[in-house]
């Protein structure tokens, strides 16, 4: 097995805890987001608690399963380049390390105390922090540099516009089925003693959490999802720098594109570079986005490197172990160079824009894919941590956030626009937070049907949200550099 892996017995302990440490991240993650979906149903009595842990649990697998992986790699996008493409090495381990270390910290914190807290929040936190201390640690780089602040911001938009959409829209929605079942009084009644609700009421709910334990697992699912893969390539790039089973079609059009977008790279006849120069130029334009003399350069160079190490393939299958690693790093310096100079329409003179685009999405077809086993895996750590740590958060969001008993109206409103919410931003490839569009949403159903919230509570949950970026900030610079100092003084590690 480790001769199938490419590595030697301390490099498979250190990769399984990594692992393990992944699953822990989305077990976690299991107690808080997932533990939202079950909420309604369950103070409804739609549901008894071990049915909708199960039930929702099964959706989640689904969910996870059917993923695209377009969060999973929005997130490793947040990540330092230098980082990203030297996972392996000691600053590597410790950037996975920290990541993982206090998310957990934090998820587990506010879940002890029945918060409900964003992961989302909580890891693009912990990933901020690790940049700034990186940027801060570097010789050559300016504090700051090296976090995508443009990915950062549009997360960040994500993450604040999504509770405020949850509480506007499912306020709004409670109203509008007030309008028009005026004549369903059941609808708008809370549960009299344990007895369900009436049948289609019972359906309605079951379909929504349905809806958002599906939708929960096709966008925060993709997270774990996303480090573990960070972590397989990093570690054991023999198995995982590339997609094996790319197909032959895939591979020609890679060769031929490669060999069309070369030709017009190097018409304007551009100094040869070397490969180490080429990857420090690339990276640099990555982490900065400026464009200079020496990005064509670079381009051509790493360019020539993808044609070489892809000539007459017709599997990946057949790419030297000790060779797929670094035609990773060129198929990703290749198609990420690319796509951000086509983004900022500075595409080099000559390089058609439909070719380029077609090449990219070929390179990134091969560097960016999900095995099945870890999908079921990242699936089976989020349904186990929704059935061992559901009761905190669902009590709070059940019977704290409103002054009176949740209604069966208003647990369908909140879940329908959280459902709505989570897949939107699954097709864009955004991560939102299940916790704060769901118990933002049960907000505003309180206010709409003029229940009125608990001070207290809101008052936490709005403090915990506010807390939770900075913290895990702090948290992800202060255990990166203690990751370094472990992996380099006592690990010896480069």
């Amino acid at each position: 097995m480790l001769a199938e892996l490419g590595i030697d017995t301390p490099t498979f302990v250190l990769l399984v805890l990594a692992l393990l440490m992944a699953l822990s991240f989305e077990f976690v993650n299991g107690f808080h987001d997932t533990a939202n979906a079950v909420a309604t149903v369950i103070y409804t009595h739609t549901l008894k608690p071990t049915q909708a842990v199960v039930w929702s649990g099964t959706w989640n697998l689904i969910g996870v399963l059917t993923s695209a992986g377009t969060v999973a790699f929005g997130i490793i996008a947040l990540l330092p380049v230098e980082l990203v493409l030297n996972v392996g090495n000691g600053a590597g381990f410790a950037m996975v390390f920290a990541l993982l270390t206090s998310a957990i910290m934090w998820n587990v914190g506010t879940w002890y105390l029945g918060l409900p807290a964003s992961s989302s929040h909580t890891l693009i936190g912990s990933i901020v922090g690790v940049g700034l201390m990186n940027s801060y640690l570097s010789p050559d780089s300016a504090f700051g540099d090296g976090v995508n602040w443009t990915k950062v911001a549009d997360t960040g938009k994500a993450l604040l516009f999504s509770p405020i959409i949850g509480f506007v829209f499912a306020a709004l929605l409670l109203l509008l089925m007030r309008a028009l079942f005026r004549s369903n009084a059941a609808l708008f009644e809370s549960p009299k003693g344990d007895a369900p609700p009436p049948w289609p009421v019972r359906l309605l709910l079951v379909l929504t959490c349905t809806g958002v334990s599906f939708a929960h697992g096709s966008n925060d699912g993709q997270k774990g999802m996303g480090l573990i893969m960070l972590i397989l390539i990093g570690i054991a790039p023999v198995a995982f720098a590339l997609k094996q089973d790319t197909s032959a079609e895939t591979l020609q059009r890679i060769q031929a594109n490669a060999a069309v977008v070369q030709s017009a790279l190097t018409q304007s006849g551009p100094a040869a570079v070397d490969d180490a120069a080429a990857r420090k130029t690339l990276t640099q334009f990555l982490k900065k986005g400026a464009v200079d003399a020496g990005t064509v350069p670079a381009l051509a160079q790493i360019n020539s490197d993808v044609i070489a190490g892809m000539q007459g393939l017709k599997s990946l299958n057949d790419v030297q172990p000790d060779k797929r690693r670094d035609l990773r790093l060129s198929l990703y310096l290749v198609n990420e160079t690319l796509s951000r100079l086509a983004k900022k329409d500075k595409l080099p003179a000559g390089v058609d824009r439909a070719v380029a685009s077609k090449y990219a999405g070929d390179l990134k077809s091969v560097t960016t894919f999900i095995p099945t086993w870890v999908k079921v895996a990242v699936a089976i750590a989020l349904g186990l941590g929704t059935m061992i740590g559901w009761k905190r958060i669902v009590v709070t969001v059940g019977e704290k956030i409103g002054k009176s008993h949740l209604t069966y109206a208003q647990g369908a409103s909140a879940e329908l626009v959280a459902m709505a919410t989570i897949e939107a931003a699954d097709q864009l490839g955004l991560p939102v937070s299940t916790t704060h569009v769901l118990s933002s949403g049960i907000a505003g159903t309180m206010v709409a049907n003029k229940s009125g919230v608990q001070g207290d509570t809101i008052r936490n949950v709005l403090l915990a949200w506010v807390l939770t970026l900075p913290v895990c900030v702090l948290l992800g610079a202060a255990t990166f550099a203690g990751g370094l100092f472990f992996v380099f003084r006592v690990l010896g590690m480069h």
